[in-house]
């Protein structure tokens, strides 16, 4: 499946006519025909209905097509960024994170690294696994996750470790208090990400097993912020990591653990054994006094 395929069907699903999407794409007819039948094939599945009228999506190929566009326009950004990039030699520098540590001080390292003239920085949201398979295929620099992984082509590095919280609906009985995980474990638990695995989810599962805790789970959300949903609904309660008190969202009591050493590592994930670029420098730098200040308490 080529590019160009998508590109064929994409104007045959908007213009149901395969005369018309031939004249728009500047070939004739009957191979326009062949390609989108050989791509139903590829498939296995038929993107068209065929009638007298002429042509209708299938439910499959609303789906396809709804998808393929979005397909397309990363294409077309990526392009015209990577072009824009070369015009303006700036280095690119991507950054993996996980959406729990940008409540943290992570924004001050982006801001310090967008100061610098010669540097076109991108942020790509992944979970720690993600951010492994990222860095190995290249495609981010750097990465900041949770997650413990053992991997021969990427250095973890923990920055710090941080406490976790119980986020609670306003309301709840342990509001106030600062409730042991044995507590914890007598109410439902929401757990996120639910994928991909391994996850915080586990982390967390391993806190309660540990400890011989049975837990009942009422949901798992991909993301965060879902989670927190769920809890204002007073769907169950979560742990998240201190810097997410930081998040003033109605419905929600952010409350401490009795148990003090139960924290969770914030992890800056590079690849194995190569020489540090001017930006990674920078960015290693900007990290080590982010770091000083919080393990000084002089950011929370």
């Amino acid at each position: 499946m080529e590019l160009r395929h998508l590109r064929y069907f994409c104007v045959a699903a908007k213009e149901l006519n395969m005369t018309r999407a031939a004249a728009k794409l500047h070939i004739a007819q009957p191979p326009l025909t062949r390609q989108i039948n050989n791509l139903e094939k590829e498939l296995g599945v038929r993107l068209f209905d065929r009638g007298p009228r002429g042509l209708a999506l299938t439910a499959a190929g609303q789906f396809f097509y709804e998808h393929t566009l979005q397909i397309l326009e990363k294409v077309d950004t990526t392009v015209a960024d990577t072009r824009r990039i070369a015009r303006s030699h700036r280095q690119l520098f991507s950054i993996g994170f996980v959406p729990s540590v940008f409540y943290g001080q992570l924004p001050l390292l982006v801001r310090g690294l967008r100061q610098k003239d010669d540097v076109e920085l991108t942020l790509v949201e992944l979970t720690t696994v993600q951010q492994i398979q990222a860095l190995k295929a290249g495609r981010i620099d750097i990465g900041f996750g949770r997650l413990r992984l053992d991997d021969p082509e990427v250095e973890q590095e923990v920055l710090f470790e941080e406490p976790l919280m119980a986020a609670l609906p306003k309301g709840h009985p342990l509001e106030g208090t600062t409730p042991s995980m044995a507590q914890l474990a007598e109410y439902p638990l929401i757990l996120f990400p639910a994928t991909p695995r391994p996850s915080m989810a586990d982390t967390v599962l391993g806190m309660f097993r540990r400890r011989g805790l049975k837990i009942t789970v009422s949901q798992e959300a991909n993301e965060m912020q879902t989670a927190l949903g769920l809890v204002a609904s007073e769907m169950g309660i979560t742990l998240v990591p201190e810097q997410v008190k930081r998040v003033q969202r109605d419905g929600i009591s952010y409350v401490y653990l009795a148990e003090k050493h139960i924290t969770i590592p914030i992890l800056c994930s590079r690849r194995r054994g190569e020489v540090p670029s001017p930006v990674m420098q920078e960015a290693n730098a900007i990290l080590e006094v982010l770091v000083e200040n919080r393990r000084s308490g002089r950011y929370p």
